[in-house]
């Protein structure tokens, strides 16, 4: 592994997630989703992507642009786990009589209400965890110490909570071997968009000389998120005893911390001084729970998407679908040329025997 890259990182148009199997890439103009089906083979799907600040320039301010990142992040990573659940053709099983009726009733289709039903569910549960649970405890906390002088330790113990349910919940999270591969995926595109960044050959091998922890990661923004939310709550104390009111108040200012975390992590992110080396060193901790060695083949994965993020999709016949379908990673490249046994394949049949014998040769 190239030691010392997780430090800074170039200004490059590109970044990522992991999804089902695969491994999501987005350029200036672009989101590729690329999977690996059972058979080995690699789907890829890429679709057009224009930033919100292109149609309104206000999104883009600073603190905004934060704010709009987040929704963004979220919006795409429910879109992107679909596309890959579909790829991977795990949405394509016969659906039970409950599920028809319930798609007629609603009027969707059924892949589209089980998104629903688990984003509703992955909202509540997040509000549960990291917004309930704490604020029951800040409240026990109170109670405890009713002095109004130790408000801002309440604030900060409350807080600290939030970073130990994140962390106990990504750990129980990794015990899932699916889960544990999709963590794999991650450590696949963060070692790839280095090797990008570093102007290598987009190759499993040098890839995989990288690390797989990277600076402008969302685990990190996440950690920023908790991080600087303990320092906003603190400075404005208990707010009052009304538990309603100050789990109200912990909603409406996380797109205040969104914008203040996405700046901090963009600054971080391109700086290289000790100062920001030190800052950095957590989320970068932070990130050896949510990614995991990948192998090589999740790295070819990995290596397809950004190819097609960035130079379009592979020159392979396309399905109605819109995905290519790929027998090896580097037909993605757009230098690839094809051996000469497989366009010979490709070409038309000699016609010259085509024709029908005559009648009395066919009896």
């Amino acid at each position: 592994m190239i030691k010392g890259k997780e430090g800074s990182c170039k200004r490059v148009d590109i970044g990522g997630q992991a999804v089902m199997e695969g491994v999501m890439m987005k350029s200036k103009d672009a989101i590729a989703v690329s999977v690996r089906r059972p058979d080995g083979s690699i789907v890829v799907k890429r679709t057009p992507y224009h930033s919100p600040a292109e149609k309104h320039k206000w999104m883009g301010w600073p603190f905004v642009r934060g704010i709009i990142n987040m929704g963004t992040m979220l919006s795409m990573g429910l879109n992107t786990l679909q596309t890959s659940t579909e790829m991977l053709g795990i949405l394509n099983e016969e659906p039970s009589k409950f599920e028809l009726w319930l798609s007629k009733k609603l009027g969707k289709g059924i892949d589209k209400i089980v998104m629903g039903v688990a984003m509703v569910l992955a909202i509540a549960l997040s509000i549960g965890l990291f917004f309930m649970l704490p604020e029951l405890f800040a409240r026990l906390l109170k109670s405890v110490w009713p002095d109004p002088g130790m408000n801002w330790v309440v604030n900060l113990l409350s807080g600290l909570l939030r970073i130990v349910i994140l962390i106990c919940y990504i750990l129980f999270c990794a015990k899932v071997p699916d889960v544990r591969r999709t963590f794999q995926y991650h450590g696949a595109e963060h070692k790839t968009v280095y090797c990008n960044e570093h102007n290598l050959e987009l190759t499993p091998e040098n890839a995989d000389k990288f690390s797989t922890l990277h600076p402008r990661c969302g685990t990190s923004f996440l950690l920023l998120v908790f991080v600087i939310s303990i320092v906003l709550f603190t400075l404005l104390g208990y707010q009052g005893s009304n538990y309603i009111w100050r789990l109200l108040s912990r909603l409406a200012l996380l797109p205040v911390v969104a914008g203040i975390s996405y700046e901090a992590l963009r600054g971080l992110a391109h700086s290289n001084t000790k100062l920001t080396h030190i800052l950095r060193w957590p989320g970068l901790q932070m990130q050896r729970l949510t990614t995991k060695a990948p192998t090589l083949d999740m790295l070819e994965v990995a290596i397809v998407s950004m190819n097609v993020a960035l130079y379009g999709m592979p020159k392979v016949e396309i399905t109605p679908e819109g995905y290519a379908v790929l027998k090896d990673y580097r037909e993605s490249s757009p230098d690839y040329v094809r051996p000469a046994t497989e366009q010979a394949n490709q070409q038309e049949p000699i016609q010259g025997n085509s024709t029908p014998p005559p009648l009395s040769e066919s009896l």
